[in-house]
């Protein structure tokens, strides 16, 4: 049976800003740099994903000492943002139709590659939301409220192990404006990097589905960057998502970055996230080109191993159908409205 796959975050927008002039046109030629490029995503039937656009990246050294964790400046934010939203458009005009901007819900079908355009951390926005509309009407569809960082909308989890998702206050009023904004913009709501309070903040006001797009669950991993049982189990209630990221150091019990983790560790997180909210709520999170992946996977070229592992701990075909892709689907339908 082949399938098609979504996958909810990659992060080879920023990769590609960051590579220099050539780095565009040999992600479309296929050149082999980082996770992912259009012909290796091809080959393994990746149909679709959300292209972050990440902003304001710390330097390697800030998470040894914590320094990552300072709210980033939202001019040179906003700056970042608009040079990938424009890298992502003129991807799209120079691949002979083989990657398209999905806009709407019946972009998420056809031939090549449908690129969702996310915004990972609402720092480029400010608080008269003058942004969010301009980046909307460029296509942005989805948009995770912070990073692992506070910013005016809300507070990010730190990434230190072992640690809970309760870490910091809620939403703040702007916070919770944005979302309201978003909902009515048709606009995904993404809760991955946001804190507890954050969390429950944006199920209460209920603007759409309750989706995180690259998080795992925090009773086999307890990352802070991890879902507890109780959001699991109310991201299945709400008709919500929960998509799988492939991090090591969010899938082992022990959160270390070691290559060698198996790829039963993505599985058995699908399966506990599974029991708790559900076949339709469990999706595909990578975090390719912004994580390091099991060796075994390797990069976007392993997906089909992947799979063949979903298939050895239970997932059927009817199963493997909603995991791959038709959850993204859904979702971002009724998000889209």
């Amino acid at each position: 049976m082949s399938l098609l796959i979504f996958d909810g975050h990659n992060d080879a927008l920023s990769r590609l800003a960051r590579a220099g002039a050539a780095a565009p046109a040999g992600f479309l030629a296929g050149d082999g740099s980082g996770h992912l490029d259009l012909p290796r995503a091809a080959a393994a039937g990746l149909a679709g994903g959300c292209f972050a656009v990440f902003t304001c990246q710390p330097p390697d050294e800030s998470y040894d000492t914590g320094d990552y964790f300072a709210a980033a400046d939202p001019r040179a934010a906003l700056a970042e943002a608009l040079a990938q939203v424009a890298l992502l458009l003129r991807l799209e005009r120079a691949s002979g139709g083989r990657l398209r901007v999905a806009r709407s819900a019946a972009d998420l079908d056809g031939p090549g590659l449908a690129a969702v355009l996310h915004l990972e951390g609402a720092e480029p926005i400010g608080p008269g939301l003058d942004a969010l509309e301009v980046l909307v009407a460029a296509g942005m569809r989805s948009l995770g409220l912070v990073w692992s960082r506070p910013n005016a909308f809300a507070t990010g989890v730190p990434f230190a192990f072992p640690g809970s998702p309760d870490q910091g206050p809620g939403l703040t009023a702007a916070g919770r404006e944005l979302v309201q904004a978003c909902g009515a913009l048709g606009v995904l709501v993404d809760v991955s990097h946001l804190n507890a309070r954050g969390f429950w903040d944006v199920a209460e006001l209920g603007a759409g589905p309750l989706v995180a797009s690259h998080s795992n669950a925090h009773a086999l991993c307890p990352s802070p960057r991890n879902l507890t049982d109780d959001q699991l189990r109310a991201i299945g209630e709400r008709d919500g998502l929960v998509g799988i990221n492939f991090h090591v150091g969010f899938l082992r019990a022990d959160g270390a970055d070691e290559t060698a983790t198996p790829l039963a560790r993505i599985a058995e997180h699908a399966a506990y996230a599974t029991e708790l909210a559900g076949i339709d709520a469990v999706a595909l999170g990578s975090d390719f080109d912004g994580a390091i992946m099991p060796a075994a996977l390797g990069d976007v070229a392993g997906l089909p191993a992947l799979i063949r592992e979903l298939r050895a701990v239970g997932f059927g075909d009817g199963d493997l159908v909603k995991l791959t892709h038709a959850n993204w689907h859904r979702v971002l339908g009724a998000a889209w409205h």
